[in-house]
């Protein structure tokens, strides 16, 4: 197969045999993390701007870190809202296009930011995150951590719990797993789960247990409390009380189920501590993959079409 978008913008828009073409390069790139030597030639001589109107340390690091791992050189622009000074995101994006940048990775607090800049530069540009639509890498990295534990997503059960309505990541997850042949549960406080979000393909509970019976993943959201209006919960107490992953919730899942996290995580409000630090827990095998998928991402854009029969090496 070969990847033929310039931009990767959502999980939303990608078809399951590019989701998966994405995870089998992000397993090549994982390899070249094992080595002593993580330096590849990939993307030698191209440059990658990482444009954060949203502070992200977790993620500017991992893109960056990918970036330079396959010897591309990286700038990172982090723009407070108050020092935006009214400049158009449009005419960033194409101060930076015309000093020669190939990627753009932008993350912004206006959904769709992503896509107004793809349309004026001719970088590529990759979505890190925009308002309350997707976070699509950080989606495609827990895809990668279930495929690794799982083997594949056909007839996995997975359970989403937490704050859904604010929580970008749940929704490029639910794009991608059902895309993917998984069957998705949410379950939150009614204040916290979407209007018709069932027309996305997935059963709604109100009742972490119900939405954890005989689940093979369990997904715990971060609580946006930032990003959320006030009185949509009575306090965090009552949250805990009702969907804080803990080892007796845990026991309604399958024996074998894995729990992830999307971090940074509020730990003893999602879940308790002794959950985070069981095995079943996979946080630091997302965290590594999030690096491999996001090395993936940019080899597979810097191809622009890609090259038919090629391997990477």
């Amino acid at each position: 197969m070969i990847f033929k978008r310039k931009d990767f913008l959502g999980l939303r828009s990608l078809e399951s045999e590019e989701i998966h073409y994405i995870l089998n390069t992000a397993e090549t790139m994982k390899y070249i993390l094992t080595q002593k030597s993580k330096k590849s030639p990939h993307l030698q001589g191209k440059s990658a701007v990482l444009l954060f109107y949203e502070q992200s340390s977790r993620s500017r690091l991992s893109f960056e870190l990918a970036a330079q791992y396959l010897s591309a050189n990286t700038v990172d622009v982090t723009i407070p809202k108050h020092l935006t000074r009214g400049e158009s995101l449009k005419d960033m994006g194409r101060i930076i296009d015309q000093m020669g940048t190939d990627f753009i990775i932008i993350r912004h607090p206006m959904a769709g930011a992503p896509y107004l800049l793809a349309e004026h530069v001719s970088a590529s540009v990759i979505n890190a995150g925009d308002g309350q639509n997707e976070n699509p890498s950080q989606a495609l990295l827990d895809l990668m951590t279930i495929k690794e534990r799982k083997g594949s997503f056909e007839g996995l059960k997975v359970a989403i719990i937490g704050d859904i309505a604010h929580n970008r990541v749940a929704k490029s997850n639910i794009w991608g797993l059902v895309k993917l042949g998984a069957e998705v549960c949410v379950a939150g406080p009614p204040t916290l789960i979407p209007a018709q979000i069932e027309k996305l393909g997935v059963k709604v509970f109100y009742s972490a247990a119900e939405a954890l019976i005989d689940a093979d993943v369990i997904m715990s959201l971060r609580m946006q409390v930032e990003r959320q209006d006030t009185n949509l919960l009575p306090s965090l107490s009552e949250y805990k009380h009702l969907f804080k992953i803990d080892k007796k919730r845990l026991q309604y899942a399958k024996p074998d189920a894995i729990v992830m996290h999307p971090g940074p995580i509020n730990r003893g409000i999602e879940i308790a501590s002794e959950v985070i630090d069981c095995e079943q827990c996979l946080i630091n095998d997302q965290i590594t993959n999030g690096v491999a998928v996001r090395m993936a991402l940019l080899y597979l854009l810097s191809k622009k079409g890609g090259i038919p029969g090629e391997t990477i090496d």
